[in-house]
């Protein structure tokens, strides 16, 4: 086997490692990301207490706009 395709050989096997472990730290990631998003928005609007954006349409009327005409 000549060097060229010993150097060919090797870099086709750190090739499919390097990709086979892409995938699962991408996958891990995911997965990981997945459980805090999930974790810190579970529930936040339930209860008696909720806290969180409640719209209030009284807040954001926008009839204050021409005061100096009234």
């Amino acid at each position: 086997m000549t060097p060229r395709e010993s150097a060919e050989l090797e870099a086709n096997k750190t090739f499919e490692e390097f990709i086979l472990w892409t995938k699962r730290v991408l996958l891990v990631s995911f997965i990981f990301l997945m459980v805090v998003v999930v974790g810190c928005n579970n529930g936040v609007e339930s209860g008696k207490n909720a806290t969180g954006s409640k719209y209030n349409g009284e807040q954001y009327n926008p009839s204050n706009i021409n005061v100096k005409d009234k």
